[in-house]
């Protein structure tokens, strides 16, 4: 039976170094297993589940409501100058 609190902590710890799955200390449960779960996990939307809901502890504690009512949408223009040196273009007669 695996441990499934040793898989979240496999994960984490690839997340935290951005090691590879076969990089994994051999402390943590085999790379497949947790690469199993991780990916069984994703393809449920967990992630974005346990985002929510520690996003929402976060803000009743801050007082705040659960859901954001306003949002910030910020743009930005960027400028470019023009390409310095020489251009190649090779244009084909008809």
């Amino acid at each position: 039976m695996v441990d499934m609190r040793e898989v979240v902590n496999a994960i984490f710890y690839l997340l935290r170094t951005g090691c590879s799955w076969e990089m994994l200390p051999h402390e943590q449960p085999p790379y497949s297993t947790v690469y199993y779960y991780f990916r069984r996990w994703q393809k449920r939307g967990r992630g974005e589940q346990i985002n929510q809901v520690l996003r929402e502890q976060i803000r009743i504690k801050q007082g705040k409501s659960p859901q954001a009512t306003a949002a910030i949408i910020d743009s930005q223009e960027g400028y470019t100058t023009e390409k310095k040196g020489s251009v190649w273009l090779r244009v084909a007669a008809n």
